[in-house]
C-alpha cells in the first residue's frame, strides 16, 4: 500500500442494506477507502431518504447523515435480470452487507451460499434484529422495540420515573459498529486462509453485550439493575449537579479526585477527611449523606467556576452542552468532526466526519450522499463491462434507473 492511501483502498463492498445499521457500516468502510456500490430499490431508494422533516433541497437529512463515500446504483433484485446483476457484482466484490430477514435474499439467490458458490472469498455480513438462528430469526428489528426488549431502556431514566429510550437509535448504531469490526476481522482472516464467510450480527446481541457491568452486577452479585438516573450505581460522586447559574456532571472516580475536589475547588477539605467519606465504598453507602453537602456548595458557585477549579485540579467535569454548542466547539472543529462536501449540484453538504485517525494511511476525504441511481450506469459500464444499449435497454424495461444529471 502507497504511504497516504486510505486503509482499505481497493476494497469493494456490495451494500444491499438500508435505513442505519447497514448504512452506519458501509459509510464507515467507506471512510476506510473501500469502494461501496449501495444498491437501492429504483422506486424510491432507500427508505431513510424520505424520513423528513428535516431535509436538505427535498433530500432527508437523515439519509444524508449515513451516507457519505458512496455509489448509488438504483437496481430491482425482484426482477431476474436485476437478480444477474447483484450476482455479477457479487462475483468481484469482498463484501456483501445487507439487512434483510434471513429468508428475504434466499428467494432471490442472494443468500450467502449461493453467493459464497459465485465468490469463495466473499464476506457475507448479515444484520438483523434478533440474529440468522433462533425463534425470532424471521422477526424484523427495530431499534426502539430492541432497546426495550434488551434491558436498556430499564435502565434508562429516574429512578422515580418511566423508562426512557436513548436519545438516538443506539442499538441500530452499535450493530452497524459492530458489523464493521467484524467485517475488518474477517478481512484480516481473509489474509491467512484465502476465503470468505458469513457474519451473524444482530442488534439484540450488541444491545445485550453493552450491558457489561450492569449485567455483571446481576450475574455475579446478585444486584438486581435499576435505573439510577444520572448518578453512578458504584461510584460516588458521579452525576449531575446544580450550580447558581446551570447544570454540570461531576466524575470522581479515585479518592484523591475527591480529596482535591473538596479541598480545591469547594473549598471544604473537613470533607475529605471525614471517616464517613474516606473511600469510594464510605461515599456510596453514605450517598444520601454526601450528595446533599455537596449539593449546598456548588449552589453557592457559578458552573463556569467550579468547571475552572475542576480543570486546574484535574477533577473529571463537565457543562451539559447542547447539539449546536458541540458543533461549533474549538475542538470539536479541530478533531475533524464536522466535515463539508459537494453534491452534484455544487450545493454544501455538512455532517459529522469520521472517527479515524491513521498516522500514514489516512481516511477518504469524504464525498457527498449520491442521489438516488447516481451511478448506476458508470458502474454497470466500468466494472460490469455493460454497453450503452445495454444500459438503455435495462433501464426501459425498470430493471435499472440512472439518475439524470442535476
Amino acid at each position: 500500500m502507497r504511504k497516504g492511501t486510505a486503509p482499505l483502498e481497493g476494497i469493494k463492498v456490495l451494500d444491499v442494506s438500508r435505513v442505519l445499521a447497514g448504512p452506519w457500516a458501509t459509510m464507515s468502510l467507506g471512510d476506510l477507502g473501500a469502494e461501496i456500490w449501495k444498491i437501492e430499490n429504483p422506486d424510491g431508494g432507500d427508505e431513510s431518504r424520505t424520513w423528513k422533516p428535516p431535509a436538505y433541497h427535498g433530500t432527508a437529512t437523515y439519509y444524508l447523515s449515513i451516507n457519505r463515500n458512496k455509489q448509488s446504483l438504483a437496481i430491482d433484485f425482484k426482477t431476474p435480470r436485476g437478480r444477474e446483476i447483484i450476482q455479477e457484482l457479487a462475483r468481484r466484490c469482498d463484501i456483501f452487507v445487507e439487512n434483510y430477514l434471513p429468508s428475504t435474499l434466499k428467494r432471490y439467490g442472494l443468500d450467502y451460499p449461493s453467493l459464497a458458490g459465485l465468490n469463495p472469498r466473499i464476506i457475507y455480513c448479515s444484520i438483523t434484529g434478533y440474529g440468522c438462528t433462533g425463534a425470532y430469526a424471521e422477526r424484523a428489528g427495530y431499534d426502539f422495540v430492541i432497546q426495550a426488549e434488551s434491558g436498556l431502556m430499564s435502565i434508562t431514566g429516574e429512578p422515580d420515573g418511566r423508562p426512557q429510550k436513548f436519545g438516538l437509535a443506539i442499538t441500530d448504531l452499535i450493530g452497524g459498529m459492530n458489523a464493521t469490526q467484524a467485517i475488518l476481522a474477517a478481512l484480516y482472516a481473509r489474509e491467512r486462509t484465502g476465503q470468505g464467510q458469513f457474519l451473524d450480527i444482530a442488534l439484540l446481541d450488541g444491545a445485550v453485550a453493552v450491558l457489561s457491568s450492569v449485567a455483571s452486577a446481576l450475574l455475579n452479585a446478585g444486584t438486581p439493575a435499576v435505573r439510577h438516573g444520572n448518578m453512578h450505581p458504584s461510584i460516588v460522586p458521579y452525576q449531575t449537579f446544580e450550580a447558581a447559574d446551570g447544570s454540570f456532571v461531576l466524575a470522581c472516580a479515585n479518592n484523591r479526585q475527591f480529596k482535591d475536589l473538596c479541598s480545591r475547588v469547594i473549598e471544604k477539605p473537613e470533607l475529605a477527611r471525614d471517616p464517613r467519606f474516606a473511600t469510594n465504598p464510605d461515599r456510596v453507602q453514605r450517598r444520601a449523606v454526601l450528595i446533599p453537602l455537596l449539593s449546598e456548595a456548588f449552589a453557592a458557585m457559578t458552573v463556569r467556576t467550579i468547571l475552572s477549579r475542576c480543570l486546574a485540579a484535574n477533577v473529571p467535569a463537565g457543562a451539559i452542552r447542547s447539539v449546536d454548542q458541540v458543533l461549533a466547539a474549538d475542538e470539536v472543529r479541530a478533531r475533524g468532526l464536522v466535515v463539508s462536501m459537494l453534491d452534484r449540484a455544487n450545493r454544501e453538504i455538512r455532517s459529522t466526519g469520521s472517527p479515524f485517525h491513521f498516522s500514514s494511511t489516512p481516511v477518504r476525504a469524504p464525498s457527498a450522499p449520491p442521489d438516488l441511481g447516481q451511478d448506476t450506469a458508470a458502474v454497470l459500464r466500468s466494472v460490469l463491462g455493460y454497453s450503452e444499449a445495454t444500459i438503455r435497454e435495462l433501464q426501459e424495461a425498470r430493471v435499472i434507473y440512472q439518475a439524470p444529471p442535476p
